[in-house]
């Protein structure tokens, strides 16, 4: 019975090593009309900051790119299309080999109709039917969601767990989908509605609302903002910002004690900022050389040395001392 129990058991075991290793199924022509007609059109709240221009974000694994110092960059020099929190608006979603491509709020570059071709004229003179808005598209953006090697078969809700780092398909409101995006201390005050040193300009707005009223000042070299939250009898809060960060708040109790905190409490991830370019030199400025030709080397004075003119050689020198002058 032993010898007959061996090839049994490998046999088993081969199967299972075959059932283990067999690869997801390539999504079927059904699931892709599916996923296209259900999350085209959607709702969504944005989790991670998109930059402004032609060049989107892309998702794999669970990691989304551009990110870190990059990131910061490209939103330091083109500015946000969409922040955390913002709700935007899946226009197109576009499967291909081994990606999915969705288009948030019209994409990066704007489209138009097909009715926006047709021009009607009379007289040699022709206007269009439905003219196009230059500014019809200026937060639109993108991003992709990358696979190994093809797309599988996939469900909406597994598709919605994939985008999940950039999008919330569940938040029933801006607040709640940008407290997911906070570290765990700044979510804790932003129910709370208060304020933290180190806290930015669009959290302090989530926790406490827009300030009534603001006051700008300069202390030395260093100017500042003093956001003032409340009025007598109850506690006045004063909130001193100084870019985009809380340095200072300051709350006055109705009993006339004064509190004042200015140690950092929480510390977010640092903003790159954009090299400035040479003031001397404007930039594209106009050159005579050839694409790819080196600058030429400057010549620079060295030492403190007055340059000496000298006469040619043959000819007087020139006259020294006053002029003469005769009548």
């Amino acid at each position: 019975m032993k010898p007959r129990c061996i090839p049994l058991l490998f046999l088993l075991c081969t199967c299972a090593s075959a059932q283990k290793a067999a690869p997801p199924a390539h999504l079927s022509k059904e699931t892709r009309l599916d996923l296209v007609h259900g999350f085209s059109s959607e709702l969504v709240y944005i989790r991670a900051p998109f930059p402004m221009g032609k060049k989107g974000l892309t998702v794999k694994d669970g990691v989304v790119s551009p990110s870190g110092e990059e990131l910061q960059r490209q939103l330091a020099l083109w500015g946000p299309a969409v922040k955390p929190g913002d709700e935007a608006r899946i226009t197109n979603v576009v499967i291909k080999s081994n990606l999915i491509h969705f288009e948030i709020n019209g994409g990066p570059i704007k489209k138009q109709k097909w009715y926006q071709h047709i021009s009607v004229g009379a007289g040699g003179n022709s206007a269009p039917v439905a003219p196009s808005d230059q500014n019809a598209n200026p937060r639109g953006t993108y991003v992709d969601l990358l696979f190994d090697h093809y797309v599988p078969e996939l469900t909406a809700q597994q598709l919605k767990d994939l985008v999940r780092p950039v999008f919330d398909f569940d938040a029933k409101s801006a607040v709640e989908a940008f407290l997911d995006t906070v570290p765990p201390k700044v979510k804790e005050a932003i129910q709370n509605h208060q304020v933290l040193v180190g806290m930015n300009r669009e959290m302090v707005t989530y926790s406490k609302g827009r300030p009534p009223k603001k006051i700008r000042e300069k202390d030395g070299d260093t100017e500042y903002e003093d956001w003032i939250y409340g009025e007598p009898p109850q506690d006045v809060d004063f909130v001193r910002m100084v870019g985009d960060e809380v340095v200072r708040v300051e709350t006055m109790k109705v009993d006339g004690t004064k509190m004042v905190r200015t140690e950092r409490e929480v510390t977010l991830e640092p903003k790159s900022s954009v090299a400035k370019s040479d003031p001397s030199k404007p930039a594209n400025a106009p050159t005579l050389r050839r694409p790819g030709e080196p600058e030429p080397d400057r010549p620079t004075p060295s030492g403190t040395q007055t340059p000496v003119l000298t006469h040619p050689a043959g000819s007087d020198p020139p006259p020294t001392g006053p002029p003469n002058y005769s009548m």
